[in-house]
């Protein structure tokens, strides 16, 4: 099925830089302590053809960063900076953000004006490093990404919201499909999915499921796998043939954005291409 209306992500960014680096450090550091592979990974899918790719911001929070003596700050505007240097114009560039570490009220001690001032600490330099969009990624906590797209709408920028689910179609904290989307309800959402956790055959189940609760174009980035290994070679769960083709099934939804997250990298993401675009 030709669809020329859909925009095409990137692939894993973390499980490629582990791929490269020598140390296995929380792959923000890498902005700062090894700024050459996180270049490389963000060439590659620009090469690969993703038109919009995710600056290596994910977990560069107050909270992740301070224990290791950085600053939010430093980290956020390096990653963005790097990024737009290999997008050159040939891709966007999306400020990727995920959860904060610790627990909002009542599961944890974390208030919602301390997860906003937090998120709004992220993302300030990022948009001004220059970010074309900004995407929430992995997300469990549907009230914890509620409170993360109320800190990035004075940004005006384009929003991207994406929630991981288990094969039931619920996150780890419960909340249902329906729940997310109720949750986006009057904020400036541009598209609204799923990211991570699951391969593409059970997912496509949960993506089908977002059209009963919304209008919004639809995000869809599976995992290609956790590694396996199949004589003595380790490789992920699904190969690029049997990802593409779990992927086809998405395409008969509002999918408007499509990608690979843990697991893929720009060969995945070349076979998506041509799976989009006939």
């Amino acid at each position: 099925m030709k669809r020329n209306d859909i925009v095409v992500l990137d692939g894993a960014m973390g499980t490629k830089l582990w791929e490269k680096a020598s140390d296995k450090a929380p792959v923000w550091r890498y902005n700062i302590e090894n700024p050459a592979i996180v270049s490389e990974v963000t060439h590659e899918y620009v090469e690969a053809g993703a038109e919009i790719v995710q600056a290596n911001s994910f977990g560069a929070n107050r909270f992740a960063v301070q224990r290791d003596g950085y600053d939010a700050r430093e980290v956020v505007t390096a990653a963005v900076r790097l990024a737009k240097a290999e997008a050159a114009g040939k891709a966007k560039v999306a400020l990727s953000v995920g959860p904060l570490p610790l627990m909002m009220e009542p599961y944890g001690d974390l208030t919602e004006e301390e997860a906003a001032e937090a998120f709004k600490e992220q993302i300030a330099p990022g948009v001004e490093a220059g970010a074309d969009l900004i995407a929430f990624e992995t997300f469990m906590d549907a009230d914890m990404l509620r409170v993360a797209v109320e800190a990035a709408a004075p940004f005006n920028l384009p929003i991207l919201a994406t929630m991981t689910f288990t094969e039931v179609g619920k996150t780890i904290m419960g909340h249902s499909v329906e729940y997310f989307v109720e949750a986006m309800e009057g904020l400036p959402v541009t598209a609204v999915g799923i990211n991570c956790s699951l391969g593409p055959e059970m997912a496509v189940p949960i993506i089908a499921s977002f059209e009963k609760y919304t209008d919004l174009p639809l995000i869809f980035k599976p995992n290609a796998g956790k590694p396996v290994t199949v004589n003595g070679e380790s490789r992920v769960e699904f190969d690029i043939d049997t990802f593409v083709a779990d992927c086809a099934p998405a395409l008969d939804c509002n999918v408007k954005y499509i990608g690979g997250c843990c697991g893929s990298n720009p060969d995945y993401i070349r076979a998506l291409i041509k799976l989009v675009r006939g």
